[in-house]
């Protein structure tokens, strides 16, 4: 009988650890993290922050927060064992939750944190107190290596108005100056709109990612998707620049892939597993 060989064995995946929120249609959150980590190369470890009731065709109708205590525990019972190689945090609603947070990455001190600031969604709402918004600048954006904001959340950390990609810069060189981090902001424009930028801040230099614009209402989880590739590319051992290139590359094949995808009865996902 053929003996039967373990592929994976004596081989080290680099595990990524999402601190983030549960989406139970499947497309953002938590959810698209593991997907998005385990289609760019990594082991996908979670700690959940908070319970969210959604789907494509009403978005986000309630949320349940986690205890800090629990949240601060599922963080530590990864770390302890599992020693993650990056980690992506996420979705982050409260005061309690940034402390938590907080408190294990200065014991653990990870090798790479990535952090997506979901402050404000693209219509531009604000998804949090201003208080809560505060905490995060002062105590958990200084510990990151690199955030992802949108433009309107790159707005709000900055205090400046950005009009095109030259106000993306100077926000995100002021975030940079002020924290001490890189910083990607996402959603600018060029062209008349044919092309989508983002514009990564990092080493006292700017640099531009930009993709053709799809055609698509397939993108939710787009931005947790990115930040976890992004994290995934570090941890795999590329360098900032080149695991943002390659993650916004990857998420336009995901667009692209999704954009005909019949999933719900409203702005659906894209999708994590687009052909080789």
């Amino acid at each position: 009988m053929e003996k039967h060989q373990d592929k994976t064995a004596g081989h080290k995946y680099p595990v990524i650890l999402s601190i983030a929120g549960s989406d139970c249609s499947g497309g953002a959150g938590i959810q698209a993290d593991i997907k998005a980590i385990s289609a760019c190369g990594g082991y996908a470890a979670s700690a959940i922050t908070a319970v969210t009731v959604q789907n494509t065709a009403d978005g986000v109708t309630d949320i349940f927060s986690l205890p800090a205590k629990i949240i601060e525990e599922q963080i530590t019972a990864v770390m302890g064992d599992l020693a993650p190689d990056a980690v992506k945090i996420g979705m982050v609603n409260d005061t309690q939750t940034v402390g938590a947070i907080v408190s294990v990455l200065k014991k653990y001190d990870p090798a790479h944190t990535v952090y997506d600031p979901v402050m404000v969604s693209t219509s531009g709402h604000k998804l949090m107190q201003d208080e809560t918004i505060e905490t995060i600048r002062k105590s958990l954006i200084p510990l990151a290596g690199l955030i992802t904001p949108n433009i309107q959340e790159a707005q709000v950390l900055s205090g400046m108005v950005i009009n095109d990609i030259k106000g993306m810069e100077a926000a995100a060189k002021r975030i940079h100056t002020e924290c001490g981090i890189s910083v990607l902001v996402k959603g600018g424009r060029k062209d008349n709109g044919k092309y989508s930028v983002d514009l990564l801040f990092h080493d006292g230099q700017a640099h531009e990612f930009s993709a053709s614009l799809i055609d698509s209402r397939n993108t939710h989880g787009t931005g947790c998707t990115l930040s976890s590739a992004i994290a995934t590319f570090l941890a795999i051992g590329n360098s900032m620049e080149e695991s943002v290139r390659k993650a916004k590359e990857y998420v336009h094949s995901c667009i692209r892939e999704g954009r005909d995808l019949r999933i719900g009865h409203g702005y659906g996902p894209l999708w994590h597993f687009p052909a080789k």
